[in-house]
């Protein structure tokens, strides 16, 4: 136990960047805001709770752009540890890695991936470069240029393919319109994210079959989940859309259905937990993340997305695969705040 130490949760101040973030029209005001922000900030309070049962002293304090104020409040609580859960300012995703550089700036130990990781993640293009670089098989891509429009030449892919966000994450405009089987219907996929969301598209082969999603604790694999989509009707594509993840009443979270552990034959889950753990270490991930799989017909595994500091809601997918592994919600806080604490001692015994 550290009843000693000082403990302060650190989280994005919910706010609203984009008109839309379900990826296809809006038909309530309900619908534009982040329900992935929200639905966090709910277990904030269940955390700080949590883990003041074994620490002197646990705060929260939410993240804005306002960072002289930011510094001011984290010098004033003079944190042993920050848990470190902000995923974005003021709906900004890539100011995510600047948060945890003010953090080593400030030279308090955090839970969680440092900047560099949590950029390489974030930027899909720079993702997939290391990736290929350390031979890991992820989909054919193609990253676009703001506003332009590739030629079908250019792209060197088979249809269908999927079209994401370059740098974005928590599912933000995937929607059922984000698989696309011809080029016109491409060219109105990206005039639509080019105009909602202002940013660059990754245009990505389509893996049709079956999604697995790898948490890793520290250097433990956790059972592999799957997501099934048993009831979906045929018409819709089988992928994590936001509605997916953020909707219950969306017919997407309706059959969007997890298993874990994931029905695999040994060979092919050790293949699968070999590949996510390479990809892991790839990227130089620490403490957690989440490393998402599809198998394609012939089941051979492409690395979907890695995932550093992934959602670790109650009723989360990394939180399945821990409680799958017999970790507990409480257990798997406090390993995370433990993962940060034994740094201090690292860097203490390393400066002697």
């Amino acid at each position: 136990m550290n009843l000693d130490k000082k403990i302060l949760i650190c989280f994005n101040e919910p706010t609203r960047l984009y008109t839309n973030y379900l990826g296809k029209e809006i038909t309530s005001e309900s619908e534009n805001i982040d329900l992935s922000e929200r639905d966090f900030l709910n277990q904030i309070e269940n955390i700080k709770t949590i883990l003041s049962k074994k620490f002197l002293s646990v705060d929260t304090l939410p993240v804005n752009s306002d960072i002289k104020s930011l510094i001011k409040k984290i010098n004033s609580f003079s944190p042993d540890v920050i848990l470190n859960f902000v995923e974005s300012v003021e709906g900004v995703s890539n100011l995510e890695s600047y948060v945890a550089g003010i953090f080593d700036l400030l030279g308090i130990p955090y839970t969680g991936n440092n900047p560099i990781c949590l950029g390489n993640c974030l930027i899909k293009s720079r993702t997939k470069q290391i990736l290929n670089s350390h031979g890991i098989k992820t989909p054919r891509h193609f990253i676009t240029t703001l506003n332009r429009v590739p030629s079908p030449r250019e792209l060197l892919m088979r249809y269908p393919m999927i079209l994401k966000l370059a740098r974005e994450d928590a599912s933000i405009g995937i929607s059922e319109f984000s698989v696309v089987n011809d080029y016109d219907s491409l060219k109105q996929r990206l005039q639509y994210l080019y105009k909602t969301y202002n940013q660059e598209v990754l245009i990505e082969e389509y893996i049709e079959g079956r999604e697995l999603n790898v948490a890793i604790l520290g250097d433990q694999i956790l059972p592999i989940s799957e997501i099934r989509f048993d009831g979906l009707p045929e018409n819709l594509p089988k992928i994590i859309t936001y509605e997916a993840k953020w909707s219950p009443d969306s017919i997407y979270y309706k059959h969007t259905t997890p298993r874990c552990p994931a029905p695999l034959e040994k060979k092919l889950k050790q293949k699968i937990e070999q590949l996510a753990l390479e990809a892991y270490k790839a990227l130089e991930c620490r403490d957690y993340a989440r490393v998402d799989i599809r198998l394609n017909n012939k089941n051979v595994p492409y690395v979907i997305e890695v995932n550093p500091n992934p959602d670790i809601s109650p009723d989360s997918g990394f939180v399945r695969s821990a409680a799958a592994a017999g970790i507990s919600y409480e257990d798997l806080l406090f390993r995370l705040t433990q993962m940060a604490l034994n740094r201090i001692q690292y860097d203490t015994q390393a400066a002697i």
